[in-house]
């Protein structure tokens, strides 16, 4: 064998470059999931599982209304929303919505809707560019459907 011997040095060296990029990548990544939190989801899940059952109560109720509702981002970013009852547009209803960036970096806001066609509301602001979680609520009478969505 010719060439130069493998010393204690250059294990050093191997080691100390190995740790090297295994902290850096440590500290970045920390660094990263500090710096994108966005918040909880609910304060105390404790309290949290006590609802749960509610909650499923009222999902269903608002199932079986039978109401399709569904949200989407046309062409000027404005929030465009869909509502029928088994394929009828759905007439005299109110629309309410509370849009949210997934990471809190710019305040929550509500919009307002107009109805442009029968079963179809348009919102009056535009959004940014981006993300958005979108909290529907279309109400008729004492009848109410929630539903959250996702917008790009």
């Amino acid at each position: 064998m010719s060439g130069r011997k493998f010393t204690g040095w250059h294990m050093t060296g191997i080691l100390v470059a190995f740790f090297g990029v295994v902290v850096s990548v440590n500290v970045f990544m920390a660094r990263a999931a500090i710096s994108t939190f966005g918040g909880t989801v609910v304060d105390n899940s404790y309290v949290a599982s006590q609802k749960f059952n509610g909650w499923l109560d009222k999902a269903e109720a608002q199932k079986a209304l039978g109401w399709t509702v569904s949200a989407r981002l046309n062409g000027s970013r404005h929030v465009e929303l869909t509502a029928d009852l088994g394929q009828v547009p759905l007439r005299n209803a109110a629309v309410e919505a509370l849009v949210r960036h997934p990471l809190g970096r710019v305040p929550e806001r509500s919009l307002r809707f107009d109805q442009t066609q029968e079963g179809i509301w348009t919102s009056r602001e535009a959004l940014p560019a981006g993300r958005w979680i979108v909290h529907l609520t279309v109400r008729r009478g004492g009848e109410a459907h929630r539903q959250v969505e996702d917008l790009l």
